[in-house]
């Protein structure tokens, strides 16, 4: 085994399998709604970015480049200014939901470049402007641009034009778990020489002045090069840093002068270093002071055009005598090499060395948005933040049915800037590929989220932070059975201890779902939101008639799929444990209802040979709202195969649906499945094979669903031929939109109208892959419809993975088409390996969109280049220039 691997081996043997130390400091704590202590749920306007830098928060702290123990008591960052910005760049800019065009957005340049399962070894590059920072620019332009044109970015500023800029690269490797060397590199990419500070910033999380009874801690001066901080909880850590300009020491507390207008018991508040830094104010002050709960050495450096100057620091706990010794770089040189051997073993079956540094680049991403979480409702509604009271309004406002929630964990972050929060469906997709990596975190994570502390007794799983009580799609056990497959494949053992785990609580989630998502009890089911936001001409989670009930397909699709899961899971098990037996016939039973539910109670339209929500109004007939979307194609993802090794030893299991079928087919009853001509094999899905096969003629259509990059959320049919249905006087109307979003539903910083989406392309290929596992050359299909081109369905997946790793690939004029406008960027030479993983992508120009660094479902592309690694699909060549 590589060195990392015999770490995470250890790891493994732990309860919660993770190092003490690790990425876990988020990069946005403000605009969260935890620390939203306002009357009126407005946590945008409660702390903006401009106050962040004056407040303390109250669950938890940010940063850039960032590291903190996994209870974040002890924080270290970067802090650098380029001697013209107002503020010191101490954390990320972006526009908060009602200052940006398209809601919230980042609007800085930062890589996630490596990263280890243990962190042993970490790199970050953050792109750091020479000219004033274009704070108001970057705001103003964005408010005065309407929803149907582009962000602007801060690459259209010009500020980047000239190569006027450092690059601030911060490299982490361990000593050992509690010993880490720290390297910032700041390399000047301009012609002429140009100054810039750093302050690398040590502070401890301020809880003292929530809750008396937690002692303060200290950073103290130890001498010129090494400061001690102790904690009564995580002990005494030392930081060792090369000689600076100056030592400043401050106190991490709320400056309420500069908040409210109330004075200061002291000078010594969160924000001092940047009056004294910037206009010198009480800089004496902070020099004398010996102890607080914020430091940084500071070094003020001119570096000359096209140099470098690198400062080393060293956080440990225990005290060395000679922290930069001679050699003491070979601990970055032998950690980048454990890294190298760690991803050998993880990517050999990559022979292209351009795909493998996309797989590893996602994975680094990945376990770079690992953030420590802390939130506990009951608290949050019931305290103040020292600056405003409770208020009766808050007790019976936003999540205030989940006061049973407490969190206090590191979990996987769908992005650490614009989703600092944990959302359901998107951390079992994150699950998959840090299978890859760490599936015994990947596990945990997983099992995590259904704890007690986070389902709700009924069995509800929250959703997300801003509405807990939203409903996400099920996809927990089809991630579970997932990631049980790939450790599988790896280790050539099953998980089994886990599935029977994991299987008790998904019951708990399952039965909620039966006994809430389905009021008329016919196996029709509702959901509401499910993740898509603006996927309809209405927010689905808020009719807008009191007497109207809408039958979703989607939410009726993904509970045939979550049957199946459940099904799967439980015969897994059986074959170890025979008990288990009779939950695997409960599921399957519940998986013929859905089935028989979707295609015979009204929601596939003949005429259109589509699957349709269902819309019924008080007095009128059911409508079917025609739109040509995802909803309809989530019927594809439930789909199984029970082999015949498993009928033959789970003897009750054959006997009963062998009777449930021959019972249904004689009564003329729906039944959903095939059995393959060998008799070896039989097939479940929710869409039988005509039906099938009429969904993937739109599916490979590209004048439809079918793009270069992918399938889109809504079919380009669209584009031509919106949808609009009325509804009592009030026109609603759904139109493509290959990009972002023109509706402001959901804050509009999101779209389902068009764009492409890893996790549905993602389902969608395991899912035809599936199909065509069983149906082999029986079912050939054209591909691309019109192309004359035929292909079984194992072909048809491997084409559109292709399509969506092309996303990330150069074509032959070196542009990837994920970078889309901003190419030009990213084929400079020091920045043609940077890769971005957006939160999805333009549907006809496969231009990255959202958020800017969506490692955790976009992470799905490392697997998806694994899926095709042994066949040898690609080579480093270039795509064809028609894919830019």
């Amino acid at each position: 085994m590589s060195a990392e691997h015999q770490r995470l081996a250890v790891n493994s043997t732990r309860k919660i399998p993770l190092e003490q130390w690790g990425p876990y400091l988020s990069e946005r704590q403000w605009g969260t709604v935890r620390e939203d202590f306002s009357h009126n749920n407005d946590a945008w306007n409660y702390i903006t970015h401009d106050q962040a830098r004056f407040r303390a928060y109250r669950w938890g702290e940010d940063g850039i480049a960032g590291i903190s123990d996994f209870f974040q008591n002890l924080c270290f960052a970067i802090t650098v200014w380029n001697g013209k910005d107002p503020i010191l760049k101490e954390r990320l800019f972006g526009l908060g939901n009602y200052e940006g065009n398209h809601g919230e957005d980042v609007k800085e340049l930062y890589y996630y470049l490596d990263n280890l399962p243990t962190h042993y070894y970490m790199e970050y590059l953050y792109k750091y402007p020479q000219q004033k920072f274009p704070y108001d620019e970057l705001l103003s332009v964005n408010r005065q641009r309407s929803r149907t044109e582009p962000e602007y970015e801060i690459l259209d500023t010009g500020i980047f034009n000239n190569n006027e800029y450092f690059d601030v690269h911060v490299t982490y490797a361990k000593h050992s778990s509690r010993d880490i060397s720290i390297r910032i590199n700041i390399h000047n990419h301009h012609t002429k020489s140009a100054e810039i500070t750093l302050l690398p910033t040590l502070w401890f999380y301020n809880r003292w002045s929530h809750d008396a009874s937690k002692k303060k801690p200290s950073i103290a001066w130890r001498d010129k090069t090494s400061v001690k901080a102790s904690h009564h909880r995580l002990g005494t850590y030392y930081l060792y840093f090369q000689q600076p300009r100056d030592i400043l020491f401050t106190e991490n507390e709320t400056n309420f002068e500069k908040v409210n207008g109330k004075p200061n018991l002291s000078p010594f508040t969160k924000d001092a270093f940047h009056d004294a830094i910037i206009k010198g104010e009480n800089i004496a002050a902070l020099r004398q002071k010996k102890s607080g709960t914020k430091f940084a050495p500071v070094y003020k450096l001119r570096i000359h055009g096209g140099r470098s100057e690198t400062v080393y620091l060293r956080l440990s706990n225990k005290v060395v005598d000679d922290p930069f010794h001679d050699g003491f770089e070979q601990i970055f040189k032998l950690r980048k090499q454990e890294a190298d051997d760690f991803y050998a073993k993880v990517l050999a079956n990559t022979k292209v060395p351009g795909l493998a540094k996309i797989q590893r680049r996602a994975l680094a991403g990945l376990l770079w948005s690992k953030q420590y979480y802390h939130f506990d409702v009951e608290r949050w509604l019931t305290t103040s933040d020292g600056i405003t009271p409770v208020s009766a309004a808050r007790l019976h406002g936003r999540n205030h049915d989940w006061k049973h929630l407490k969190n206090q964990d590191i979990i996987c972050m769908p992005d650490k800037w614009e989703y600092p929060w944990y959302a359901a469906w998107d951390l079992a997709f994150q699950c998959i590929p840090m299978a890859m990596v760490d599936p015994v975190f990947a596990k945990h994570q997983l099992t995590l989220i259904m704890r007690e502390w986070y389902m709700k007794p009924d069995g509800q799983l929250p959703a997300y932070e801003w509405n807990f009580s939203d409903v996400n799609p099920p996809v927990q056990a089809w991630a579970a059975m997932e990631v049980y497959r790939i450790e599988k494949m790896q280790t050539g053992k099953g998980d089994i201890p886990f599935l029977k785990r994991i299987f008790q609580k998904l019951i708990i989630n399952f039965t909620w779902w039966i006994n809430r998502k389905d009021s008329n009890g016919n196996n029709m089911f509702q959901g509401g939101f499910l993740g898509l936001d603006n996927i309809g001409v209405f927010n689905r989670s808020h009719l807008v008639h009191n007497d109207m009930e809408l039958e979703q397909a989607d939410g009726t699709s993904w509970m045939g799929m979550y049957a199946l899961n459940m099904m799967d899971m439980a015969l897994e098990i059986a074959m170890h444990d025979i008990s288990f037996e009779d939950t695997a016939t409960k599921f399957f039973e519940h998986f013929v209802m859905i089935a028989e539910a979707l295609n015979e109670q009204g929601m596939w339209n003949q005429e259109d040979k589509f699957f349709y929500d269902t819309l019924s109004i008080a007095g009128s007939e059911p409508l079917h709202l025609r739109i040509f979307s995802i909803v309809g194609l989530t019927s594809l993802f439930a789909v199984s195969t029970i082999e015949k090794r498993m009928l033959d030893k789970l003897d009750d299991f054959r006997k009963r649906i062998t009777w449930f079928e021959n019972y249904r087919k004689k009564n003329n009853r729906f039944w959903p499945n095939e059995e393959r001509s060998d008799g070896k094999t039989i097939l479940l899905s929710l869409v039988p094979k005509e039906r099938l096969v009429f969904l993937l003629e739109r599916l490979l259509d590209e004048t439809q669903f079918l793009s270069p990059w992918g399938i889109r959320a809504l079919s380009k049919y669209h584009e031509k031929n919106p949808f609009s249905v009325n509804i009592r006087g009030i026109e609603y109307k759904i139109q493509y939109e290959p990009g972002d979003s023109t509706s402001d539903m959901f804050g509009g910083n999101s779209n389902w109208r068009g764009p492409l989406w890893m996790p549905i392309n993602y389902i969608i290929i395991q899912s035809i892959r599936h199909f065509g596992e069983f149906y082999g050359n029986e079912l050939v299909v054209e591909c691309p419809i019109g192309s004359g081109n035929k292909m079984n369905l194992v072909q048809v997946a491997e084409e559109l993975t292709r399509r969506l790793i092309t996303l990330f690939q150069p074509n032959q004029h070196g542009k990837r088409p994920a970078h889309g406008a901003y190419s030009w960027f990213y084929q400079r030479s020091e920045n043609a390996d940077l890769v971005l993983f957006y939160e999805y992508f333009h549907g006809d120009t496969g231009a990255g969109l959202g958020a800017s660094h969506q490692t955790g479902w976009t992470a799905l592309v490392a697997e998806l280049v694994h899926s095709l690694s042994e066949k040898q699909y690609f080579t480093d060549e270039p795509a064809p220039a028609d894919k830019q």
